[in-house]
């Protein structure tokens, strides 16, 4: 289990939604329980309850849904597939070392259309590369538009067991909602397939 400190930011909003719906719900069975409280008050904390408990399944439900890819591993051990998400992406995650030393677990979207590897400036902050550390002397076009980068070595890689070392990347300097995954390092395995909702990498 990850410590407090490596909770992802979609692990880190449901942990609030959890304590924000117990404290609600806490706080009803308090009030209700006082039979000198007026009904209006107990209504309101009844509403209070219920749009907590609405906001928080929905909170759930939208980290579930970008994280319900299933990976299988190939039975000989040479690869694995993974399945599309609802949100119609291939999520991954590999395991990054940077400066920091400490391998760490970073969410990527496939970009078949991307060319790096490319890290949001969170993700590179959280592998130990700080302000210091990057130099925004590249570019990159985006949906955005036109964006910074600022090129990075990470001293090792690993995805579904399959480890690399001292890898390129890019640091994006304007906001990015997800790391990418860029086909120079696909490259590196043997096969990649899509076939419809099903990616199939083969070392």
């Amino acid at each position: 289990m990850p410590s407090f400190d490596q909770l992802t930011g979609d692990q880190m909003a449901q942990l609030a939604y959890l304590v924000l719906l117990g404290v609600v719900l806490a706080s009803y069975v308090l009030v209700a329980g006082r039979g000198r409280m007026g009904t209006m008050l107990r209504h309101a904390v009844l509403w209070a309850l219920l749009f907590t408990g609405v906001a928080a399944a929905w909170g759930l439900w939208d980290s579930a849904r970008l994280t319900s890819a299933v990976v299988q591993q190939a039975p000989d051990g040479t690869g694995f597939a993974v399945r599309r998400s609802a949100d119609r992406q291939f999520h991954l995650t590999l395991d990054l070392t940077g400066p920091s030393g400490v391998a760490r677990p970073v969410s990527f979207i496939l970009d078949t259309g991307a060319t790096d590897m490319v890290l949001t400036r969170a993700d590179a902050a959280s592998l130990g590369f700080g302000a210091s550390d990057l130099r925004f002397l590249g570019t990159a076009r985006t949906a955005n538009g036109v964006t910074r980068t600022a090129e990075v070595r990470l001293d090792s890689v690993v995805l579904q067991g399959h480890a690399a070392q001292n890898v390129r990347a890019l640091v994006n300097e304007g906001a990015l909602h997800a790391s990418l995954l860029g086909m120079r390092y696909l490259e590196r395995f043997a096969r990649i397939e899509i076939a419809r909702d099903i990616l199939r990498i083969v070392f």
